[in-house]
């Protein structure tokens, strides 16, 4: 079974785990750090080339501040402690959203980690923070009206091809697999340009608990499926 090319995660269901158990929501977050070793570990033993974990979104900011006051905190400690061990396996970090808008100190051992670990060649750990599909195309349909306004960009050229230029990360290919743990199936705003043609896996594990089996199943799933992208196969 080949690999696909690029996964996407929306790790759902930290604040349903830790209820589970009887603790604070924020423990479920703090869980889920092992899931993200087992993600990362499996796509490198598999040579998936890209994987987008969907770690904050535009709306989070209405949960709770000190919920999000810890999620940043733990995005810095996770870059402290992981940086040396994802350099080592040759690991790049790169980030989609409206990071500018990070509180400074994660913003700026972010732009550290993936600055550091920019000519690294291996996976693509791509983070997607402060993140929200309907806010990428939103952007990229600002950048192209300025273009126009410029004169730098002619309206009638505008197609498919010159939005997706205009994306955050318009290098990185469209994910083959989206999974979203937890078993909810919807796709809260996530990558909805990239996912158009993406194929869909929902299981029922709560993210803190998602382990390699569960990749090898989505592989499995994945494999399964005849990808037509609105032909006949």
């Amino acid at each position: 079974m080949s690999a696909p090319v690029h996964i996407a995660i929306v790790m759902d269901g930290n604040g349903r785990w830790a209820r589970a158990r009887g603790l604070a929501r924020t423990e479920g977050h703090k869980a889920a750090e092992t899931s993200i070793h087992e993600a990362v570990s499996w796509c490198g033993e598999n040579g998936v080339g890209f994987l987008t974990l969907f770690a904050f979104s535009t709306e989070n900011w209405s949960r709770p501040a000190a919920e999000v006051t810890l999620i940043m905190s733990l995005l810095r400690s996770f870059i402290s402690r992981n940086l040396p061990e994802l350099q080592r396996k040759n690991v790049r970090i790169r980030a989609t959203g409206r990071i500018e808008a990070l509180p400074a100190k994660a913003l700026a051992d972010l732009r550290g980690a993936v600055e550091a670990t920019q000519g690294n060649t291996g996976l693509q750990l791509i983070l997607a923070l402060n993140y929200g599909g309907r806010a990428e195309l939103a952007d990229a349909a600002r950048r192209i009206a300025a273009e126009a306004v410029s004169g730098s960009l002619d309206p009638a050229s505008v197609d498919e091809a010159a939005v997706a230029a205009r994306l955050y990360l318009p290098d990185v290919p469209d994910p083959d697999l989206v999974i979203r743990t937890s078993g909810e199936k919807r796709i809260s705003n996530f990558l909805l340009w990239q996912s158009a043609y993406s194929e869909f896996h929902f299981p029922e594990v709560l993210w803190p608990d998602f382990r390699k089996e569960h990749l090898d199943e989505a592989l499995k799933v994945f494999s399964s499926r005849r990808r037509r992208f609105g032909g006949l196969g």
